[in-house]
């Protein structure tokens, strides 16, 4: 015991006389190993009482990193909800929301309905369910990534030594991509308007002659806001906010080409021809107030906003095209 205090006090009288400045050519005393027995022999410690600490205060909360998801959550669609909507809360694309529920939604946002269990992915791509002659090369070339972007995901499980994948499996895809089904009702122009009629009974069927547009859009609606989905490439179209009931008019002038149901999840429908290379739609109405080859003008009547068809709250589906394409209304609108 003596020898174990003996060196302790060594180590203090030593700590001390750095802190004191000493060093070994400057100190003229010596500690012999007969010292080492008796502590009387050895110098008192004194702490310089001067010397600056910084001291650091208990805290019992730690921080704690957070990890990405990499697992495939479930969601419950509710009422109002919308396929841009959903995506813009869990911070994914809408073309990934669509991608990974084409079980449920078949590429067609106007599918979703309150109570659908949707898939949603950790990362923006596709879901992929693995079929028995797959090959993974060909399956990252049809959705345009690497194969080792798929084995490598943490969240499909994949050996990197051994990359097995049994049928059935369901991978994520990440970055992948493919083309969309789509779903609309074609333009119909006012010389051709009998090819509506395959799109439902609101089709129309006469060859017409009427007002030509002025070229410039007004807002279908009172509302110059989104509710629902945006534009962008599984929606080509916006929906604006517009309560049951609610006025709709001519974005411009022209002849109607459809007023009626649609077979196509519009619901009540109405498309304008402007006689320029413009037409408009007009989706989901509680009411349709024009009639085909009818002439109407900008800011006129043609329905009432409401939820008809494939849509989870009332609101207006709005389209602009030109010559056969598809335009961002938020371009053409004031």
């Amino acid at each position: 015991m003596a020898v174990i205090a003996a060196g302790w006090a060594i180590a203090l009288n030593f700590r001390s006389g750095i802190q004191a400045g000493y060093s070994k050519a400057s100190s003229d005393k010596r500690i012999s190993s007969g010292d080492l027995t008796d502590i009387s022999a050895l110098p008192v410690y004194e702490p310089d009482i001067d010397t600056k600490v910084l001291s650091r205060v208990a805290n019992l909360n730690t921080s704690k990193p957070s990890r990405s998801r990499i697992d495939v959550l479930r969601y419950t669609v509710q009422p109002g909800d919308s396929v841009f909507g959903i995506s813009e809360k869990f911070g994914i694309e809408a073309e990934t929301l669509l991608w990974g529920n084409f079980e449920v939604l078949n590429d067609d946002p106007h599918l979703l309905k309150p109570g659908q269990e949707l898939n949603i992915l950790p990362v923006d791509g596709t879901y992929y369910e693995w079929q028995d002659d797959d090959n993974l090369d060909q399956v990252a070339s049809f959705f345009g990534v690497e194969p080792r972007q798929i084995i490598e995901y943490p969240g499909n499980h994949i050996s990197i030594v051994d990359p097995q994948i049994m049928p059935g499996t369901w991978l994520i895809v990440p970055e992948g991509r493919r083309a969309f089904r789509q779903w609309f009702v074609p333009t119909i122009a006012r010389g051709h308007a009998g090819v509506g009629a395959a799109y439902g009974p609101g089709g129309c069927t006469g060859t017409y002659t009427g007002v030509i547009g002025t070229g410039g859009f007004i807002w279908p609606a009172s509302n110059h806001y989104i509710s629902g989905n945006d534009y962008w490439s599984g929606h080509l179209a916006i929906d604006i906010a517009a309560g049951m009931g609610a006025g709709i008019w001519a974005a411009d002038s022209g002849v109607i080409v459809f007023a009626g149901w649609s077979t196509v999840g519009y619901g009540n429908m109405v498309m304008i021809d402007h006689g320029n290379g413009w037409q408009t739609v007009y989706a989901h109405l509680s009411q349709v107030n024009v009639s085909c080859g009818q002439s109407v003008n900008q800011g006129q009547s043609v329905g009432l906003a409401g939820s008809t068809g494939n849509s989870t709250g009332p609101h207006l589906h709005f389209e602009t095209r030109f010559q056969d394409g598809f335009v961002n209304p938020w371009y053409v609108l004031p």
